[in-house]
């Protein structure tokens, strides 16, 4: 991987540094206080990634924290514009410092300090691009108690699941019960039981958004230095990340670097001892059957070719310790992981025939190869006709065409790079998988989920394109030193100095950082509150249609003398009628788009929507 500075940067002395004294005297100052005057401890790799840990979550949690004092009308536009702007002032007042210091040490001072510092601002930056994401859920949700969703949609069934869990129901059916679980605990235990769990869903949905970036950012790091680390996890935070529900998002983001990290390992473990080897291997294990209890779906898409690659990277040929080693590792993360998972696991053998996925939405009805662009079952005026819209060349964008040639530059230049393998070999399982469930589609009356490997396909991508990046960055730099040191120059002479590296790389993380606090304010938006059903704003608006657990209505509520009841049913599975719903299809089109007619149900809801409009019309 690309070293945009070393570990330890020698400086040249002037002074006493020159004579025998001087450099005695210095190499006593160093032993104590460590090298460009920072104390020795404070060098140490753990210490460092802990303080990593500590700043970032630091300023994701601060940042959250410093929004609840935004108090404006969220119900109305002008005032969801006010409060955008003081959540964008926030993060300058918190960013800017910390970027002039990054900016200051890059231009003086010792370069041993400089990489310390740029540690903790990427650190800290991760925290506030997804810290301001979730710092825009509180502003959307001032004055009510109840998470985006209220209590309609995906949110209606994390409650009620919940709610089974407080009533000693157990697991609920095949979905990963862990954050419906940790939701009925803390409903318990601050909100008194059942009548709080969408209370507690409000908390989680700002909690884990805000952690999304510090999370993404630090599982990067097992992999690659900071600047690299922060590429990769603020894009991919700010763009994929769902604060109706984080925890999905959240786990794709780490999984990645966690099979890539593992696969390293596998390479590593046989020149190990055995202990060191099995410790490993446990704590993977765990650290996988966790995530696989948090989010199942993204193992579902990543198995394919993560399981031919690590057939590839095995030391079968190494010797036979070797192999005993690795496939002790091995034998260790799986039995670890699949303890850990095992009650999803018996769920999903027990019924998972039982769970066909049968909602279609936009994202079903567009053309399949379609990977670049993602939009919910609340797309506005968008239909399949006019999203997505065609870009230059065959229909591709530009954006489209820059990522593609930056993949391809990871792919061709850094293929040794294990990452790159994983990146690589996770994108072709998961797009032979999206077909292979797409092209059954219609036969079987079933999308199974195929639409989400969107976000894993460009998740890949974007990965890839970083580390083709990377290697250009690597492969420049050799080249250049080879080439254009002078004859006769020493071996250590530097035909690029290290300073003018660093500010470059300095001049990066500002433009990061301004990207971070534009897509997020971008991201942020989309949740204000807007009573139209056909858009993202309409979860935060529910919200505040519901009673609060006094029985009295929200503070901003649309309507104070009628908001809705409190409810509190466990889950039940739906009845399955072996046919597609057709989401976000006037009734009398679903013939046309899904092949079936539609509910009666449906068809009433149209009729009595029409007049509502009629009604409407007549009294204007």
């Amino acid at each position: 991987m690309t070293k945009v500075a070393p570990d330890v940067v020698e400086e040249s002395g002037t002074g006493t540094g020159r004579t025998a004294a001087g450099r005695k005297e210095r190499e006593g100052r160093t032993a104590r206080t460590g090298r460009g005057g920072i104390p020795e401890w404070a060098t140490r790799r753990r210490v460092l990634f802990c303080a990593e840990i500590l700043v970032s979550l630091a300023a994701a949690l601060g940042y959250t924290l410093l929004c609840g004092r935004i108090d404006v009308n969220p119900m109305v536009r002008v005032a969801q514009v006010s409060g955008l702007a003081k959540m964008q002032q926030y993060a300058a007042l918190l960013g800017i410092p910390i970027l002039a210091l990054l900016l200051y040490t890059a231009h003086r001072g010792s370069l041993m300090r400089h990489q310390l510092v740029k540690r903790l601002v990427c650190a800290a930056l991760a925290g506030l691009s997804t810290g301001v994401i979730a710092g825009g859920v509180v502003v959307a949700l001032n004055g009510t108690p109840w998470a985006l969703g209220g209590q309609e949609g995906d949110p209606s069934v994390l409650i009620a699941m919940a709610n089974s869990f407080l009533h000693g129901e157990g697991p609920s059916g095949i979905y990963p019960p862990l954050f419906p679980g940790l939701m009925a605990a803390w409903a318990k235990l601050r909100y008194d039981g059942a009548g709080g769990t969408g209370f507690a869903l409000k908390d989680f949905q700002i909690f884990f958004t805000a952690i999304a970036g510090p999370m993404a950012y630090l599982a990067w790091r097992l992999l690659l230095r900071p600047f690299w680390a922060l590429l990769i996890a603020v894009p991919s935070a700010i763009l994929f990340m769902d604060p109706i529900r984080p925890y999905s998002h959240a786990s794709m983001l780490v999984l990645l670097p966690l099979l890539g990290y593992t696969l390293r390992e596998i390479r590593r473990s046989g020149d190990r001892p055995l202990r060191a080897t099995l410790l490993r291997g446990a704590v993977l294990g765990l650290v996988f059957g966790v995530v696989f209890l948090w989010y199942s779906g993204w193992y579902v898409w990543a198995a394919p070719g993560v399981f031919l690659l690590a057939l590839c990277v095995f030391p079968w040929r190494a010797g036979k310790a070797v192999v005993q080693r690795t496939a002790a590792f091995v034998g260790v993360t799986l039995v670890t992981a699949g303890v850990v998972g095992a009650p999803l696991i018996y769920q999903m053998a027990r019924l998972g025939s039982q769970n066909p996925d049968r909602y279609a939405f936009l994202a079903v009805y567009v053309d399949p190869a379609y990977v670049l662009g993602w939009v919910s079952d609340r797309s506005g005026k968008l239909d399949y006709q006019t999203w997505p819209a065609a870009g230059e060349m065959a229909g591709q964008s530009g954006f489209a065409l820059l990522l593609l040639f930056a993949a391809g530059l990871g792919v061709g230049l850094g293929l040794r790079n294990i990452m790159v393998l994983t990146a690589a070999a996770t994108l072709a399982g998961a797009w032979l998988a999206r077909f292979w469930f797409a092209s059954h589609m219609a036969q079987d009356k079933a999308v199974q989920l195929f639409p989400r490997t969107t976000w894993i396909i460009m998740y890949c991508l974007m990965i890839l394109a970083v580390l083709g990046m990377m290697a250009v960055v690597d492969r420049g730099s050799g080249w250049a030193e080879r080439t254009l040191r002078p004859s006769g120059a020493a071996p250590a002479a530097r035909v690029v100095p290290r300073r003018v590296v660093a500010q470059l790389a300095t001049g990066m993380v500002c433009a990061v950082a301004l990207f971070a606090t534009m897509g997020a304010s971008w991201s942020v938006n989309r949740y204000m509150p807007q009573s139209d059903d056909m858009t993202m704003g309409v979860d935060a608006w529910r919200a505040h249609t519901i009673k609060k657990a006094d029985g009295t209505c929200p503070r901003f509520a649309p309507d104070k003398k009628n908001c809705a009841d409190i409810i509190t049913k466990d889950w039940k599975p739906n009845a399955d009628d072996g046919q597609i719903w057709c989401g976000g299809i006037p009734p009398l089109d679903w013939k046309a788009v899904c092949g079936r007619k539609a509910p009666a149900s449906e068809l009433k809801k149209e009729e009595q929507e029409q007049e509502q409009e009629e009604r409407e019309k007549a009294k204007k």
